[in-house]
């Protein structure tokens, strides 16, 4: 049974129906492309799955591919036809053209000399047009325009327009770039050009001249209008020095006579409208007169110089210039300012007065100073006015001292100030307060000080020394204290005075150790110990003990301590008159305290004398009851 089931299989595996039906059903036609698109190409084709359809498939298709075929075939005739048509042209084209290559091979054959002679003359166009452009490039670089000659040479009315200076510009670049023709082989037209270039130079700068000195003279009003062209001027004249200065020369000249005449104008018209007055109104007030002057002098240098730099700010190293004509054009107003200025000077008699003037004069110079030069006839001249001030001034002080020495006050009974003391220290006073009042430099005022204070206070307290030389020596003492006393007072108000009042203050010391001498010995005088203290000093020179002497014996000294004991219990009615009138309190203290000092000092000595046992005193302790300390306290 199993050999028939095996012949079974092995009938139908042989049978090429069943391998074909079994490769059909073994298909995958999942992963088989080719077959999807003919099954998607035959779905086209096949309209309806019927029987016949299935049966005609073969013929359907063969018919199909015969159509196909037969359209393909129609349309490859028709470009065919084209191709033919085109072929035919383009073998015309090529008959066309190998005849005119033939033609032209024949006409270059017979013009190759006239081309020959185009090329060359075509090189030679083109090099001429090269020498063409650079002649051109050479005209345009060293050579002026018509315009610019025009510009130079200027129109008949002398006017001076911005593009002059564009056209000098460019005459001065054409000069310079010549140097470097002469470096080459074009020297001859090197320096042809530069001599043509120096010969428009100098009637350049020759116009150029001739207006800004024509300029310069019409700028003679008060406030000048200096033209932005005439600064271009100076600007390009200093190429020529010499033409740039007698340009300058030429403005200083015209803003010197315009200066002068607005300070003439100024002191006797006043200003436009009578405002402000004349200056010369103000000729009885001598510090308002000299200040205006001053102040319109300084007024005239600060605008002198600001037009002077407006006229020379495009040109170079302008200080120099700038100082030297500022000094021309104020030099004018010198002498008529010094004038007026002596004038007042000479009239004037007050010291005050003069040293204010002196003062004001010192502060305008050094104002003035920052405007013009040191060497200016200006500063010069105000120089000269201030230091004839200065005499003038110090003059005035020596007279006044003069006058101390020649009539000398007696002192008043109060010991006080005399009335030319009084007046000397309030004109001192009023000396230095206008010095505090003023500006100068500190310098200034330090040597001025100095110079016051040996001007005045030496010979006033000569003159006091004078005054009180006929009084007795604790008068003259209270009187000299008195005098110092007041003149320190005024000192000390004012700064630079410390030396001064130094030396004062040792004068002072001097006599109030006087004073305070002259009031211990009165003291000791009038308890009656003036005798007992001078042998106690003299003790080494006595031989044997004190108690033996006349006037030194117990009863005697002890009648003396009780008066001195009377005296310890009110001190005040022992001062002398002359401390009372002393004008200082801290003097006063001074005096009292100094006089009490040497009072117990003297105490001292005597009570450590009468204590000491060779003198053979009884009952020292009874004699002298109280000790130097209890004495020392009880004064204190």
């Amino acid at each position: 049974m199993a050999d028939k089931e095996h012949g079974d299989v092995s009938s139908q595996q042989n049978n090429p129906l069943s391998r074909k039906l079994n490769k059909i059903l073994e298909t995958r036609l999942d992963n088989d492309k080719d077959m999807l698109e003919a099954l998607k190409a035959l779905s086209n084709v096949l309209s309806d799955n019927s029987l016949r359809s299935r049966r005609n498939l073969r013929s359907d298709i063969e018919k199909r591919s015969l159509t196909i075929n037969e359209e393909f075939l129609s349309a490859f005739q028709a470009v065919k036809e084209q191709l033919d048509s085109v072929y035919g042209d383009v073998k015309a084209m090529s008959d066309c053209c190998a005849d005119m290559t033939n033609r032209l091979k024949a006409a270059k054959a017979q013009t190759h000399h006239l081309i020959s002679q185009t090329t060359s003359l075509h090189a030679e166009s083109q090099k001429l047009h090269m020498k063409q452009e650079v002649a051109a490039a050479f005209l345009e670089k060293f050579q002026l325009k018509l315009e610019e000659i025009k510009i130079l040479r200027g129109a008949r009315d002398g006017a001076l327009h911005e593009d002059f200076f564009k056209a000098l510009a460019r005459v001065k670049q054409i000069h310079s770039d010549c140097k470097i023709l002469l470096r080459t082989n074009q020297q001859t037209a090197g320096l042809e050009i530069m001599e043509a270039m120096a010969l428009q130079l100098e009637s350049g700068y020759e116009r150029l001249y001739r207006w800004t000195q024509n300029e310069c003279r019409l700028l003679t009003g008060d406030s000048p209008d200096i033209s932005p062209l005439l600064c271009q001027a100076m600007q390009a004249l200093q190429d020529r020095p010499v033409l740039f200065k007698y340009s300058l020369d030429e403005y200083g000249t015209a803003r010197r006579s315009a200066v002068v005449r607005g300070f003439i104008d100024a002191l006797t018209r006043g200003g436009p409208g009578g405002t402000p007055r004349p200056i010369e109104l103000h000729s009885h007030d001598p510090l308002r007169y000299t200040g205006d002057m001053l102040a319109w002098v300084h007024q005239a240098a600060a605008s002198e110089k600001e037009y002077l730099q407006t006229l020379l700010k495009l040109c170079e190293a302008a200080n120099t210039s700038l100082e030297e004509n500022l000094g021309h054009i104020t030099e004018g107003i010198c002498r008529p300012f010094k004038v007026r200025v002596e004038q007042v000077l000479v009239s004037e008699q007050e010291a005050v007065t003069l040293y204010k003037l002196d003062n004001l004069l010192k502060f305008y110079h050094n104002t003035i100073a920052q405007i013009v030069s040191a060497e200016s006839a200006l500063l010069t001249t105000i120089m000269e006015v201030q230091d004839l001030s200065h005499r003038m001034f110090f003059n005035s002080l020596s007279c006044h001292a003069n006058r101390l020495l020649d009539k000398v006050d007696l002192p008043p009974a109060d010991l006080g100030p005399t009335p030319s003391l009084t007046q000397t220290l309030q004109l001192l006073r009023d000396v230095l307060a206008c010095h505090d009042a003023s500006v100068v430099p500190v310098d200034d005022k330090k040597q001025d000080y100095k110079q016051i204070l040996s001007c005045v206070i030496d010979p006033l307290l000569q003159m006091c020394s004078m005054s009180a030389s006929r009084l007795n020596t604790v008068d003259m003492a209270a009187y000299m204290i008195n005098c110092i006393y007041l003149i320190q007072s005024t000192l000390a108000l004012y700064q630079f005075t410390d030396t001064r009042l130094e030396m004062l203050q040792a004068q002072t010391e001097a006599q109030v150790d006087t004073l305070c001498s002259e009031q211990a010995a009165y003291v000791l005088n009038r308890v009656g110990l003036t005798h007992i203290y001078s042998c106690v000093q003299q003790q080494a020179e006595i031989q044997g003990p004190l108690s033996q002497l006349q006037g030194m014996d117990t009863i005697t000294v002890k009648s003396a301590m009780n008066k001195f004991d009377s005296y310890l219990a009110n001190p005040d009615s022992l001062t002398l008159p002359q401390c009372n009138l002393l004008l200082g309190t801290l003097v006063r203290e001074t005096v009292k305290k100094r006089s009490v000092e040497l009072i117990c000092q003297a105490y001292q000595q005597m009570y450590d004398t009468i204590m000491d046992p060779k003198h053979e005193y009884k009952d020292p302790q009874a004699t002298v009851p109280r000790t130097p300390d209890q004495v020392l306290k009880l004064l204190s």
